[in-house]
């Protein structure tokens, strides 16, 4: 028979009338009736092909048949509860793997990891560039950060919003500093780097004028590298987003109230 056509519901039933041989105390065990019980054990009788349980003046009697199989089956069963154990273990891990731009982890997410990573000895962070795009199966990641419109198919929630600033120094000239994503701006762009941070870093250099998500400017305007110099809605904004199972975990959950505080 095929793993995929084995009767676990059935199985587990039988395991349960076996150890009581009567149908009504596996019932309260498994949380349904006597009746369910009843017509669970049919059906796996008649999956099998084999009589499973007669009843007797005594009352409720294993057949050989049935007996035959028991031990492999509940050897079975503690080796699905193993499997299980291993597989909540890992919910205890606290280690966590994240995916982010890679200006987005130098400008506002690395120091928010390592502030976080202060409150437990235990925490420790795998970080992707996500530059490339996500896969959270390939890349077994728990958390992901993207500059998009919306959530889409995963679960998420925004942070810092979707205004953008343009930076620059006083007194610095006004010719644009572009970078894949940015803003349309009025006119070509006279320099163009890779992504906001460098633009970022281009501004505090003097080389122009830059707009940028807001969230990513916020600590270096605070510090006096760069100075705000307009603002504007856009878009898009940063998500925090996972899959439902990623999203759920405790880890996960902890993290994203940490970054959204």
């Amino acid at each position: 028979m095929k793993r995929t056509h084995l009767p676990l519901n059935g199985l587990r039933v039988l395991d349960a009338a076996a150890r009581y041989l009567s149908f009504t105390r596996a019932a309260d065990e498994l949380a349904v009736t006597p009746a369910a019980v009843g017509q669970q054990i049919r059906t796996l009788e008649d999956v099998l092909g084999v009589v499973l349980f007669r009843r007797t003046a005594k009352g409720l009697e294993l057949t050989p048949e049935g007996a035959a199989g028991l031990d492999a089956l509940r050897r079975g069963f503690l080796e699905f509860e193993e499997a299980v154990r291993a597989m909540q273990a890992q919910q205890s891990s606290k280690r966590l793997t994240i995916a982010a731009p890679r200006d987005f982890t130098a400008k506002w997410l690395a120091a928010r990891l390592a502030d976080y990573g202060r409150t437990d000895a235990d925490l420790g962070f795998a970080m992707v560039a996500s530059d490339e795009g996500l896969d959270f199966t390939q890349a077994n990641l728990d958390l992901a950060i993207c500059l998009a419109e919306e959530k889409g198919e995963h679960e998420g929630i925004q942070i810092g919003g979707t205004d953008y600033v343009t930076v620059g120094l006083d007194g610095g000239p006004k010719r644009a500093i572009g970078w894949p994503g940015c803003p349309q701006q009025d006119g070509e762009a006279a320099i163009n780097v890779a992504d906001a941070g460098l633009a970022i870093d281009a501004a505090a250099a003097g080389l122009g004028r830059a707009t940028v998500p807001a969230l990513l400017a916020a600590a270096d305007i605070a510090a006096g590298r760069i100075k705000e110099l307009g603002r504007k809605p856009g878009a898009r904004g940063y998500w925090l987003i996972a899959p439902i199972p990623q999203w759920r975990q405790k880890k996960v959950k902890a993290l994203v109230a940490a970054l959204t505080a």
